[in-house]
């Protein structure tokens, strides 16, 4: 990029272009915009909040001519850093284009703006019996472009998948300010490229995504919940394989260590016993005619060497009592280390035993309490390293212990995160998981979106 970069000029353009309460300058309304939930903080010189894709269009463009780093955004719910604006330059929040488009539940699809949020899209299609499956923990709050973004997905992508498996097709404004379709409006289509899925999990690196066609899923006639405590995290992980490779595959399979367990025991009112080594929560749904059966094989999967207790939700209340363990966690764990370390990497299901082990031993050796919980179904596990961040020896020995929880995924075969993504805090280890040849290759397909480089800069490689 040759053109000089001119915040005053850029400013100057963006107010005749856009209305004055689309943009904000003032350091206490910028503010809001430089942090999302990693912590990590830096100042946006301008915040820009377009109300359609013509709005982001010009935007885009706009930072093009002035050589402006543009950070795109939705709610700021992510983990690690992806929408921090580490070069300054603007900011573009999607979060007032929050229009449902087009509802076409006989075609079940639903065409909605990035900044509708996961909720607001569940909420829009439930009348008409469907509901889009990405269900992330904070459902209420993000945005169906943040999901995008990193792909975020949560406990039902066991059985109906991430985003990728969940949107047909794309709207959205090149990092070189050009307009693009992608994708299909139908089940099947194979003509050209599948853009869709890689500007999906792209951290807005690539383009700026303004509308999503999204895929939607009849919502089950029943649904069930179970509750499975085990000796140890063998059997439980043992318990895992047998349930997913039986046909009935739950909705939901969520696992929670020994470690994890007792916390709740600590610091919630959740009873469970002392000797819980691991504990599994399960979720069965479909018809009303195969629920029962359904349920008794999953049931009937969980049972084995290890299992201690074994309980099944016969009312939506009693279901709601059961996930409540599992809702205490992240409240304990703020309690005990409000500035842990939360990793979601994912290893192969059959591996889950040698990872919690090794874990365990990386805990000892630096002297690092690590809490492990997640999505047992596809071994997408959250680690959680707790720490004082005001001892220097503890904040030290957390990071060393991270870098050897990375290497242990890896050579386990997994990968270093599901659904969080890498945004700043995992960019150093990229290179660990992918070879210099195919790095190279994903930073000039970069550079062919994004030519000027303006598009969320200092992220990901």
């Amino acid at each position: 990029m040759n053109t000089p970069r001119n915040t005053a000029s850029l400013l100057a353009e963006l107010r005749h272009q856009l209305q004055p309460r689309q943009i904000l300058t003032e350091p206490a309304e910028l503010l809001s915009y430089g942090y999302d939930n990693s912590r990590q903080q830096a100042m946006p010189e301008i915040v820009v909040l377009p109300r359609e894709h013509a709005d982001v269009l010009a935007t885009v463009n706009l930072c093009n001519k002035y050589a402006m780093p543009l950070t795109p955004r939705g709610r700021g719910t992510g983990t690690t850093g992806a929408t921090v604006p580490v070069k300054g330059g603007v900011v573009l929040s999607t979060e007032q284009m929050n229009r449902i488009l087009i509802s076409s539940p006989a075609d079940r699809y639903v065409v909605v703006e990035a900044g509708v949020t996961n909720q607001g899209v569940q909420d829009a299609v439930a009348s008409d019996g469907f509901f889009w499956a990405p269900d992330p923990t904070s459902a209420a709050y993000c945005t169906v472009g943040g999901n995008l973004a990193y792909n975020s997905a949560g406990p039902r992508a066991v059985k109906y998948g991430t985003p990728r498996e969940n949107v047909l097709g794309l709207r959205a404004v090149t990092g070189d300010g050009k307009e693009i379709r992608t994708g299909v409006y139908t089940s099947k289509g194979v003509v050209g490229y599948d853009l869709t899925r890689l500007l999906i999990g792209s951290e807005g690196s690539l383009a700026i995504i303004t509308e999503a066609t999204l895929k939607l899923t009849p919502t089950p006639e029943a649904k069930r919940t179970l509750r499975a405590i085990y000796r140890d995290i063998e059997s439980a992980a043992e318990a895992v394989s047998r349930i997913m490779a039986q046909p009935a595959t739950p909705c939901a399979l969520e696992f929670i260590d020994g470690q994890a367990i007792e916390m709740i025991r600590r610091y919630s009112t959740a009873e469970l016993p002392e000797n819980a080594g691991a504990m599994l929560m399960i979720e069965v749904d479909g018809s009303l005619e195969a629920i029962e059966h359904d349920t008794r094989a999953v049931a009937s999967a969980a049972q084995g060497a290890g299992l201690i207790a074994l309980s099944t939700a016969s009312s939506e209340g009693e279901s709601k009592a059961l996930w409540q363990t599992r809702k205490s966690l992240s409240p304990a764990l703020r309690n005990v280390a409000p500035k842990k370390i939360n990793e979601d990497v994912v290893v192969p299901v059959s591996r889950i035993p040698t990872l919690i082990r090794g874990l365990e031993e990386l805990a000892t050796r630096f002297g690092i309490t690590i809490v492990n919980f997640g999505h047992a179904g596809n071994g997408n596990i959250h680690v959680n390293l707790l720490f004082d961040a005001a001892d220097t020896k503890q904040n030290t020995n957390a990071y060393h212990c991270l870098d050897q929880v990375f290497e242990l995924v890896l050579k386990n075969h997994g990968t270093l995160s599901g659904e969080h993504g890498i945004g700043l805090v995992k960019q150093d280890y990229v290179n660990r998981e992918i070879d210099p040849v195919t790095l190279d290759l994903m930073r000039r397909i970069k550079h062919e979106f994004d030519p000027n480089g303006i598009l969320n800069p200092g992220k990901l490689y």
